[in-house]
């Protein structure tokens, strides 16, 4: 637009002036969309402001302000089209609030969701300032964060409201290589700096999140974690030690029920239980419950024949065996450590390190769903049954959140699908909040997405992905929406409870030291290098023969 007829001539210092002046008008309302009419002249002109919210003002994802008595609407432009009639551009706007009118100034102040009176046809439109931004995007009083500058600014920051994006649950979306990763750990570092005390469980399926976390978080993995085999629940019991499929496995899960309740009714704790169940987080010996099955299987009124008994006695005998497993079923997780191990992963007291990072990756691949499971129902459950106690809120991550709730309904980890599905539903009426990070948001459960009250949106490459945010997020942020495909690295669209209004975000550098463990291997630079290679396969074959790290 830059080459129409004198729109070169014009000064600098004209073109400051220039916003003060009507840039168009409305010509069409509806409740939703409406339409203005922008003069490209006028356009042309606002482009050389040194002011570059200006200097964006009418383009695609720009915002435009109208006067309606005493208040100021602002709307967010979406789609442009050029009307061949006037030669004037046609703009589809979205209105996302209003604020009051300053009597000297004319500026914006008190900023507010929502429209209350809406424009007539004919009604001027403005260009939106740096300092109307300012104003627009201004945090209030409620305890936030702030996470990068809103785009096209340079010096307007972006805030997160902590208390309404957690309350409702969150998503970070966006394709491998936009920066995921470290804005997820700027975000949950600025958490951590506002509430030192807090109570933060991140699923790490790669191993990225410890780096960045151990100034102030606790980072468990196969090492430490320790998590005794006897806190799963029967279902969870069955995905890990029933392998048969079909009318077998309702055979084989009939006879681990009655067997794994005997075994849990051995133990001193179960006498002082009146009602115990086979779910009932009571220690029991693997031993005892072979031993069980065993003699279940002697038996000579049984209703079967043997081969279910000889098929789960064989997984349970061979999963003892395995050192891959000895971090959840080791002879030594025997004792009464539920106490222990829920203050050590809810960080209860928190002692200034609110976050528990868990590192699955080192994990086998068979009982990552099931680890991840029993872990997240260990915090739906805790809040639960602590809802007469002083509430102690607990936010629960999940990197690489599609694998875990996936929109198939079979095959298997339907135990965590299960339970990560109701802490969408209903975790907020107990105190939990759930983030969900993902790169592939069109193979999350259907419906899961929508329960999430503010959704963080980086480029996303694929037309599937880009539908199913965009059926998630809003109506008034679909302007923002289109642009998600043209967004660059470490740049975010923010819609939802947590934000004041849908933004565009420039995300904060995060300090190197706080950084995951994310970034990409450069080809170039490491192929030029040579030596110790052999060094390098003696380690790692040893660590891959004794499968640890």
């Amino acid at each position: 637009m830059t080459h129409m007829p004198g729109a070169q001539s014009f000064t600098s210092a004209a073109a400051s002036m220039a916003h003060d002046q009507s840039m168009g008008m409305v010509f069409q309302i509806a409740g939703s969309s409406s339409k203005v009419l922008i003069d490209a002249h006028r356009l042309a002109i606002l482009g050389q402001d040194e002011d570059p919210s200006i200097a964006m003002a009418g383009q695609v994802g720009s915002q435009v302000k109208m006067r309606v008595g005493n208040s100021w609407l602002i709307a967010s432009v979406r789609a442009m089209t050029l009307d061949q009639a006037s030669k004037g551009i046609v703009a589809d706007i979205d209105f996302l609030g209003e604020g009051d009118e300053e009597k000297l100034t004319g500026r914006i102040y008190h900023f507010r969701r929502g429209v209350t009176r809406y424009p007539t046809p004919g009604t001027d439109i403005f260009p939106v300032s740096s300092a109307d931004m300012q104003q627009i995007y201004a945090a209030d009083d409620r305890p936030h964060v702030q996470i990068g500058t809103v785009y096209p600014t340079s010096d307007t920051r972006a805030a997160l409201y902590v208390d309404s994006m957690l309350g409702k649950h969150f998503a970070l979306l966006g394709s491998t290589g936009t920066g995921k990763s470290t804005s997820a750990a700027l975000i949950l570092h600025r958490i951590c700096d506002l509430s030192p005390q807090g109570h933060i469980v991140m699923i790490d399926p790669h191993g990225e999140y410890g780096a960045a976390f151990a100034g102030n978080g606790a980072v468990y993995d196969v090492s430490n974690l320790a998590l005794p085999y006897w806190l799963m629940n029967f279902e969870e019991h069955c995905e890990v030690f029933v392998t048969s499929q079909g009318a077998d496995r309702t055979v084989d899960s009939d006879i681990l029920a009655k067997c794994l309740l005997a075994a849990r009714s051995k133990n001193r704790l179960a006498e002082s239980i009146g009602r115990l169940t086979v779910d009932s987080p009571v220690p029991y010996l693997l031993s005892d419950l072979t031993t069980i099955l065993q003699n279940e299987m002697g038996k000579l009124d049984k209703g079967t024949n043997s081969l279910p008994y000889m098929r789960l006695k064989t997984k349970i005998d061979e999963i003892k065996a395995d050192p891959r497993y000895s971090f959840m079923f080791s002879g030594m997780l025997v004792a009464d450590t539920m106490q222990q191990f829920i203050a050590k992963i809810f960080r209860l007291p928190a002692n200034g390190k609110p976050i528990s990072i868990i590192d699955v990756s080192a994990m086998p691949s068979d009982i990552t769903s099931t680890v991840v499971s029993v872990l997240s129902r260990l915090v739906f459950d805790y809040a639960i049954w602590a809802r007469d106690e002083p509430q102690r809120p607990i936010l629960l991550v999940c990197e690489e959140a599609h694998r875990y709730i996936p929109n198939s309904t079979t095959g298997s980890g339907q135990a965590v699908r299960k339970i990560l599905e109701r802490i969408a539903k209903e975790g907020r009426k107990y105190g939990v909040s759930l983030g969900l990070i993902t790169q592939r948001p069109s193979d999350l459960a259907e419906g899961v997405l929508s329960q999430c009250g503010t959704i963080i949106s980086m480029r996303l490459n694929n037309d599937r992905d880009q539908a199913f945010v965009k059926a998630a997020m809003p109506e008034g942020a679909r302007g923002f929406l289109d642009s998600i495909p043209a967004l660059r690295n470490r740049e975010a669209i923010i819609c939802g409870e947590g934000v004041a209004v849908p933004i565009r975000v420039a995300l904060d550098n995060l300090e190197e030291h706080r950084r995951p463990a994310s970034s990409d291997p450069s080809f170039t630079e490491l192929w030029r290098q040579s030596g110790s290679e052999n060094d390098i396969l003696e380690r790692t074959i040893t660590r891959w023969r004794s499968q640890g790290r």
